[in-house]
C-alpha cells in the first residue's frame, strides 16, 4: 500500500492588461510559484470566456518545509 499524498492548493488571479479586457502574460508569476513547488493543474474561467484564476497544487510540506526529492 502506498502512502497517501496530501495536497495544498493555491490560486493566481489572471493578470489583466490596461483595458481590463485582455489578459497579460502570467509567465513571471507562474515561474515564481513553480520555483516554490506549485504545479499548474487547471483554470477557472468566466461564463463569457476568458481565464479568471489559475489553479495550482503541491504536496503539503514540500516547499514550505524545505523538503526536496534529492
Amino acid at each position: 500500500m502506498t502512502d497517501r499524498v496530501e495536497w495544498e492548493y493555491e490560486t493566481l488571479r489572471a493578470p489583466r492588461g490596461p483595458t481590463k479586457h485582455e489578459t497579460s502574460d502570467p509567465k513571471a508569476e507562474l515561474n515564481e510559484l513553480g520555483a516554490e513547488g506549485w504545479e499548474l493543474v487547471g483554470t477557472a474561467t468566466y461564463s463569457g470566456g476568458g481565464t479568471k484564476y489559475y489553479l495550482l497544487k503541491r504536496p503539503v510540506g514540500d516547499a514550505a518545509d524545505g523538503v526536496t526529492d534529492e
